[in-house]
């Protein structure tokens, strides 16, 4: 999971980037390594007809949409002849939906374009990138239906795959990514992906600035996963616990509400 690739990003975007330099030579040792990148859709089309997968395959994403993917990344993706998928919040790229929110530069709607015709899958990531399940159902049905519906309108075709922001999800927000469409759906976890995992909550793990070549090397084989991201996870179950104590607050709240205009 990549996010913004770029020489000098924002501050905000500055700890989830990686150099371009770095980029290049984590295609390289992928290349080298035999790996065989997939889209998104491949995936998913895989999982559902029951088609074996390449050997060691691999998903090259990259969230929010950054302007540097097209910059910095789709020449290295390019040479190589690997396919990717870029999920888009698409209140975030530049243009006729913007919302305003964005980390950094993003994409405008011709280079999302370009890398689709280059072999990258669109796919989607939320409208306004918000917490998704900390939404209200009504919130969160705009978040995802306005993402597919944007992407559907601007690419001609209905995006099949979902990333969820910030990687958090519940149950309740992975029924309503499927109850729109979308055919597979991933998140972070910082784990190596499993068919167990269902296809609506694959992990993948995150790429930083600060991951050498060696550590990422670990990584795709699989080595030291648990020891490289042992933080991450720590944080991700604490935070989770407050995140559900927030849902049930305002959901309590929100009957409340609701029972008093009654």
């Amino acid at each position: 999971m990549y996010h913004s690739v770029a020489h000098a990003p924002s501050r905000a975007a500055h700890g989830l980037s990686v150099r371009p330099d770095a980029f290049a030579g984590q295609m390289a040792v992928l290349d080298a390594a035999g790996f065989v990148p997939l889209t998104t859709r491949e995936l998913a089309a895989a999982w559902r007809d029951g088609r074996p997968l390449p050997p060691k395959p691999v998903l090259i994403t990259f969230d929010d949409g950054y302007e540097g993917v097209h910059r910095h990344a789709l020449p290295v993706l390019a040479a190589r002849g690997f396919p990717s998928t870029v999920f888009v919040s698409t209140g975030w790229l530049r243009g006729e939906h913007e919302t305003g929110g964005a980390l950094d530069l993003m994409l405008t709607w011709d280079q999302l374009r370009d890398l689709t015709e280059a072999g990258a899958e669109a796919g989607g990531h939320s409208h306004t990138h918000p917490q998704l399940d900390q939404l209200t159902d009504d919130a969160l049905a705009f978040e995802i239906e306005r993402c597919r519906d944007v992407l559907t309108g601007e690419l001609g075709r209905p995006p099949v795959s979902f990333a969820y922001p910030y990687g958090y999800s519940s149950r309740r927000v992975r029924r309503a990514v499927r109850e729109a469409g979308f055919g597979i759906s991933l998140a972070v976890g910082n784990g190596l992906a499993a068919r167990a995992q269902g296809p609506y909550a694959l992990r993948r793990v995150t790429v930083r600035r600060t991951t050498s070549l060696t550590d990422f090397e670990r990584m795709v084989h699989g080595r030291a996963v648990g020891r490289l991201f042992a933080a991450d996870r720590a944080l991700t179950k604490g935070y989770a616990v407050v995140r559900r104590g927030r849902q049930l607050a305002r959901t309590a709240s929100f009957r409340k509400a609701r029972e008093t205009r009654g």
